[in-house]
């Protein structure tokens, strides 16, 4: 049966139904516990499952990742959750140096089931390093997944999946989308595959690559265009890590033009995987350069007005694909 459930109350239901189904998830992180997580997702988890299963860390994103490592060695399936993906920074050399080399260290023996959840992105007018998108860094550590929903339904799938995969996955959640929809969501637990992107809507003129709450401004963009009999197919990635090359690739051949929409900074960011991918497997169909619609390469800015310059807009994507098109 399903309900309609906001992403944040999807995700909420994923640990819960994580943590009664199997006695080695265990949920942690800064205020997670009594207060319940800054935007609520482990709300009422620790009431119910106990402050063995579902507990505070100090702030210190080292030894959350270093505990995470340290119990998923121990046969545990540690979810962690990082307030914000910006805070990521003082754990990359667990990251890079230990997380995501386990199972190649230990020449595919074990691998370390460790799914770390984070907010990220903006949109909200929060402080520095709240509203950073660092998904290409994590995508650029090799033996780590990275899964990133745009929607509350994808979510909880995603999350149960992440949870039952054998090595770590970076599970990243676009904080507009918290409380920006409510949708049905099944009731009983499901999993969706990891490595698969999904085709939101058709198109045969022009393709708009996105994940997070950027599919949204992509089908936005879409829509407006639509309006003038122009056809724009969305792909939603999903996962970014393993990349789903084959999706891209039927998509782009049939449209023959593609936009990559993120709200990371240009250069380095995850787009320009894309485009390299879809140049690889299908240069000989594109139309038209691939064009990526980002943010700019600058800190991104606090508090302020300016994040609505900084943030991907659907008049931006459109103007994209409008120089696409050739009008």
């Amino acid at each position: 049966m399903a309900r309609t459930l906001n992403q944040v109350e999807a995700i909420r239901e994923a640990l819960d139904q994580a943590l009664a189904a199997d006695p080695r998830v265990l949920v942690f992180g800064e205020d997670v516990g009594r207060m319940g997580g800054v935007f609520r997702a482990t709300e009422g988890l620790q009431a119910k499952h106990g402050e063995d299963r579902v507990f505070d860390t100090p702030l210190a994103e080292s030894g959350i990742l270093g505990a995470a490592i340290g119990l998923a060695i121990g046969g545990m399936r540690p979810v962690a959750e990082i307030q914000f993906a910006g805070f990521l920074y003082p754990a990359l050399d667990q990251i890079l140096s230990h997380l995501g080399r386990w199972r190649h260290r230990s020449r595919g023996r074990f691998g370390l089931p460790v799914v770390v959840r984070a907010p990220y992105g903006g949109g909200v007018r929060s402080p520095e390093q709240h509203s950073d998108s660092p998904e290409a860094i994590l995508a650029h550590t090799p033996g780590v997944k990275v899964a990133i929903p745009a929607s509350p339904e994808r979510a909880k799938g995603l999350l149960l999946a992440a949870i039952e995969d054998p090595d770590p996955v970076f599970f990243l959640e676009a904080i507009p989308l918290y409380r920006s929809a409510r949708v049905p969501v099944p009731e009983e637990p499901y999993t969706l595959p990891l490595g698969r992107a999904r085709v939101v809507r058709e198109g045969t003129d022009a393709t708009a690559v996105a994940y997070g709450a950027m599919v949204g401004v992509a089908l936005e963009a879409a829509g407006r265009l639509a309006e003038e009999g122009v056809a724009v197919e969305v792909v939603d990635l999903e996962t970014l890590v393993p990349l789903d090359t084959e999706t891209l690739r039927a998509s782009v051949e049939k449209t023959g033009r593609v936009v990559v929409v993120h709200e990371a900074m240009r250069t380095g960011g995850f787009g320009a995987e894309v485009v390299a991918r879809i140049a690889e497997a299908a240069l000989d169909v594109l139309e038209a350069p691939p064009v990526r619609v980002a943010g700019y390469d600058a800190p991104y800015p606090p508090f302020t007005m300016l994040e609505d310059h900084y943030r991907p807009t659907p008049e931006r994507v459109e103007a994209a694909l409008r120089y696409l098109l050739g009008y």
